[in-house]
């Protein structure tokens, strides 16, 4: 049976990561001040945009490394690691990007190659605080390490902590994150960069041989926790048994959703910050955030569907089957937003536009706000929901389907209109539209 200890439990997740692609590093190699793996982001910059960090050295011919590190470091402070990592920043006369996402189809040489320059890394027993002490107030030593950290590009992306079945469960890990990982030093009260919401790490994992969950946001004792398991096959919580007795039943994990092509999906096209407005007891308003990272049944039904339309074509028909308050919003968002961009072998794309039909009017504008944070780029969503002026929904939507909208929002009330567009325009027909 696979071992219970914590220590081989870990460097089994590493051998399995390292034989799936990752590189093992040193936690000597971290840079706690900067909470990064600059040896993986200057070598990344470096073979992606040669001609790029060329012209920035000749402008920074003092120590450009150095000057090229602070600039990262202000702009993760800034704009955050998931803004960073999916649109790079600009400095003056130079636009680098520090993550290549694997492009839609593989008509480009260029950019298949930056996307194999990306350097993934997993790294064990990380002492993460730039606040480390021997010897603190009342003698105390403070020095939090964590079990694994996982870096693309040098820049930290996951955490997690490991718990061996034997001794301990999933709630221990998560304990230890509550209790054990402030964001804070508790003394000085300094930021923890590598655990600081949206400018560190992305999400953080509690792992055990039989089960995982995570979070987005790390809050000392009132830090919130979701399953991240599977389900059984009867519809119960937690996980299955592994069916080979040398694996773990939460072996998914690193194995699936960690696989590097699978991460670099998940940061490029399924991580996004929520934005909502909030109103307290005094009408004091204040933007809540909320960065969204998807639950296991929604990170495999949305592959599921892009796979199975990738080897079977358009025209089929798919039932996904959801309970309330499992993030139906968020995977129609996500297959959407995919679909859109899906193209053949051959570099056609696959569909001219995407129509969503759904109940909810709230949906437009959420899916508008989630595709921005892809793209940062208007238009791409199109809702129909009422006249405007002297147009009429159907005329809209005609008006949405000629140009190639690529998403078009319908109402259940207003899907009708999509049957008048097409006996106005039968051409519209002839177009490949899901």
């Amino acid at each position: 049976m696979a071992d219970s200890r914590e220590g081989q439990f870990q460097q089994d997740i590493i051998d399995a990561m390292v034989a799936g692609g990752w590189k093992a590093g040193t936690a000597s190699d971290f840079e706690r001040a900067s909470a990064l793996y600059t040896e993986d982001l200057l070598g990344y910059v470096k073979e992606a945009w040669p001609d790029r960090w060329e012209k920035f050295c000749k402008a920074n011919p003092q120590a450009p490394e150095q000057v090229f590190v602070k600039k990262v470091v202000r702009e993760l402070e800034r704009a955050g690691t998931l803004e960073v990592l999916r649109h790079g920043f600009k400095v003056p006369g130079v636009t680098f990007d520090l993550c290549s996402f694997q492009p839609d189809h593989g008509m480009n040489p260029d950019s298949l190659a930056r996307y194999r320059a990306n350097r993934l890394r997993v790294v064990p027993e990380v002492s993460y605080s730039p606040h480390a002490r021997e010897n603190g107030k009342g003698g105390e030593s403070y020095n939090p390490r964590l079990d694994l950290v996982l870096f693309v590009n040098g820049i930290p992306t996951a955490t997690l902590e490991l718990k061996s079945q034997f001794k301990q469960t999933v709630e221990n890990a998560k304990r230890q994150y509550r209790q054990d990982r402030p964001v804070k030093d508790p003394i000085t009260r300094k930021p923890e960069p590598l655990l600081t919401f949206k400018r560190g790490a992305l999400v953080h994992f509690a792992v055990s041989q039989s089960e995982v969950a995570m979070t987005t946001k790390l809050a000392g004792k009132d830090t919130y926790f979701l399953p991240f398991n599977r389900g059984t096959a009867e519809g119960g919580a937690g996980n299955p048994s592994p069916v080979d007795e040398l694996s773990y039943a939460t072996a998914y994990l690193w194995e699936q959703v960690l696989a590097p092509d699978a991460w670099l999906k998940v940061l490029g096209r399924f991580l996004h910050l929520e934005r909502k407005p909030v109103e307290d007891f005094h009408g004091h308003r204040t933007t809540k955030e909320t960065l969204i990272f998807p639950r296991y049944h929604q990170w495999e039904v949305v592959n599921r569907l892009i796979q199975g339309t990738l080897a079977e074509g358009p025209g089929r028909r798919y039932l996904v089957q959801h309970s309330a308050g499992s993030g139906k919003s968020n995977s129609i968002a996500w297959v959407a937003h995919q679909l859109a961009n899906l193209y053949a072998e051959d570099g056609t794309k696959l569909f001219n536009s995407v129509i969503v039909v759904t109940d909810r009017t709230v949906l437009d504008s959420q899916l508008q706000d989630t595709i921005y944070q892809f793209e940062h780029a208007h238009g791409v969503v199109c809702p129909i929901t009422r006249d405007i002026g002297n147009q009429s929904k159907s005329e809209q939507l005609a008006d949405a389907l000629a140009s190639n909208t690529r998403i078009i929002i319908v109402t259940i009330q207003t899907f009708p209109a999509l049957f008048d567009a097409l006996d106005k325009r039968p051409h519209l027909a002839e177009a490949t539209t899901r």
